[in-house]
């Protein structure tokens, strides 16, 4: 029994001394991988290189999403098609976050640092346009489009997230990389939700990116914020000739609403912006309107603003009610502050867009911009051939809001502007998607996919940039805290646009890309690039330059 004992000791001596020299091996390991990690200036050169890679996948990206053109909140497609991209390339997804069905977080990696991207996906109505057309030719007559241009912004992301994980895959760097999905951002009504639900909270950096006509970033102060809110008003239907004293016109109420409103504009300062559309103002004339709705955009430049402001709006609607004799109803949708971002992370990223630098424009790519600034009436400059100067709060005027900054109130981030669209056209317009399924775009995603990789690069790298980035992001928040615009126990606004998409989505069936067949949408299609006016007619005709297939 006690050699048996004895045995058994050093048999146990024995596998524990294994697990040592396993342990000890592995360790071993680990710091040889390290010391081999490239050094930073090699890493970016090996990251630029794949980037330019894969630009006939980044290219399908832009293209494929280009054709989905799915409106806020029903971005279901999309979110399919960029998903699967990431589980195929070894994410883990998480859908349905925040409880919103087209929201996700694709993840990998392990550990410290954690560096997010973040792009929108979304579509506005009625910007259906044929991609390389410098005139209006909608694809869907009446039908939603990317007149923003947020198709290309997940190719970008998606991109570079791809080449990074490859990177460390490689060289065993260590962290974590997430990609998220800006959802309804044109109603900028996710991001609140995707804060309270906490999806950020171990976040170190947030690189958010969206389409431009210049390749450029900022840091500090910029935008507007704003509420978004909807009030309803109840009444009684009557027949409106045969006995119209015994309705109550909730439509009587929200046209009050909108004059009181209106007339209160002159006493507001002039910095604010408000808008409105009637969503619901009853059904037909012989019937009193018993019910209505009204929604405003209520946007101004800090906090206190913004909810005196909104409160204000509110005041006015009960002022209505009472007026009408009906009763109210508010639902807030979604708000958002105005952003701020980082200035170390920004300064590191135009450094990296300093290195990309502009895409190398052809002649057609030229023709098809000057063709549209045309017809836009707009100053004809073709496209831009140097990078945009890193703007400063000073310089970085704009009275838009995004929804991106409220991730910015929480954790550092920045945004990306690259250059795949054409200066000088109408924002949320039709004119806004005319290069967004060409080379222009192409070009200009694969550009802002290297200044992402880069950048996440330095970040995974530079310690240093990390601690910078918190110590600025500290200063920012000591005295200004984010607070939720949105009411506690909001629900996001899903339900919208789906009747709209509803609607279109059987004819956008019909023209999805189909990269397997046709080397771009502009082929499928059977569109010459670029198709332009002709001079002496003023009728259309197509260029002779680049052609669609490449």
């Amino acid at each position: 029994m006690e050699n048996g004992t004895k045995q058994s000791k050093r048999r146990g001596m024995g596998y524990r001394s294994l697990l040592r020299q396993a342990a000890l091996a592995l360790a071993a390991g680990a710091a040889l991988a390290a010391a081999q990690v490239p050094a930073l200036e090699d890493l970016k050169r090996e990251a630029a290189e794949k980037v330019d890679g894969r630009r006939v996948f980044t290219q399908q990206m832009v293209d494929s999403i280009f054709s989905f053109a799915e409106l806020g909140f029903q971005e279901f497609d999309t979110a399919g098609y960029v998903t699967g991209i990431l589980e195929r390339e070894g994410f883990k997804v998480t859908r349905g976050v925040a409880g919103i069905p087209t929201a996700f977080v694709a993840a990998w990696g392990s550990g410290k640092p954690v560096i997010g991207f973040m792009a929108d996906i979304d579509g506005l109505p009625q910007t259906s346009q044929k991609p390389g057309v410098a005139y209006h030719d909608p694809l869907i007559p009446g039908g939603p489009g990317h007149g923003e241009g947020h198709n290309a912004g997940q190719a970008v992301n998606v991109t570079a997230a791809i080449i990074v994980k490859n990177l460390m895959q490689k060289y065993g760097i260590p962290g974590t990389i997430r990609v998220y999905p800006g959802i309804a951002e044109e109603l900028l009504a996710s991001r609140t939700y995707m804060v309270n639900a906490h999806l950020f909270d171990d976040l170190d950096v947030m690189l958010s990116t969206h389409i431009g006509s210049d390749f450029s970033t900022n840091y500090g102060p910029s935008g507007s914020g704003l509420v978004s809110t909807q009030y309803s008003f109840h009444g009684q239907s009557a027949h409106a000739a045969g006995s119209p004293w015994l309705g109550r016109s909730a439509l009587d109420a929200v046209e009050l609403m909108d004059v009181a409103w209106n007339f209160r504009r002159e006493h507001l300062r002039p910095e604010q912006r408000s808008h409105y559309v009637i969503v619901n103002g009853g059904d037909q004339p012989n019937v009193v309107p018993p019910e209505a709705a009204v929604w405003y955009f209520f946007r101004e430049w800090d906090y206190e603003r913004i909810r005196d402001l909104h409160a204000l709006g509110t005041k006015i609607a009960g002022a209505a009610a009472e007026m009408t004799d009906t009763s109210m109803t508010e639902r807030v949708l979604a708000a958002t502050w105005p952003g701020h971002f980082n200035k170390p992370v920004a300064e590191a990223l135009y450094t990296n867009i300093q290195r990309v630098g502009m895409p190398q424009w052809s002649e057609a790519d030229q023709a098809l911009a000057r063709a549209a600034q045309k017809e836009m009436k707009a100053k004809v400059e073709g496209l831009r051939t140097k990078v945009t100067e890193l703007k400063s709060p000073e310089n970085n005027i704009g009275a838009g809001s995004d929804d991106i900054a409220e991730v910015s109130w929480n954790l550092p981030t920045v945004v990306l502007r690259y250059p795949g669209n054409i200066p000088n056209m109408i924002g949320h317009h039709w004119s806004s998607g005319i290069a967004m399924a060409t080379p222009i775009a192409h070009k200009g995603a694969t550009a802002g996919a290297k200044a992402q990789a880069l950048t996440a690069l330095d970040l995974l790298r530079k310690p240093e940039l990390l601690a910078a980035a918190r110590q600025y992001f500290a200063e920012q928040t000591r005295e200004t805290k984010w607070v939720s615009l949105i009411p506690p126990g909001t629900k996001p606004p899903i339900e919208l646009n789906a009747d709209k998409m509803e609607k279109f989505r059987p004819e956008l069936k019909k023209l999805r890309y189909d990269p397997a067949r046709y080397g771009t949408y502009l082929e499928q299609l059977g569109i010459r690039y670029p198709t332009v006016r002709s001079e002496e007619s003023g009728e259309s005709k197509q260029e002779t330059g680049d052609r669609s297939k490449k």
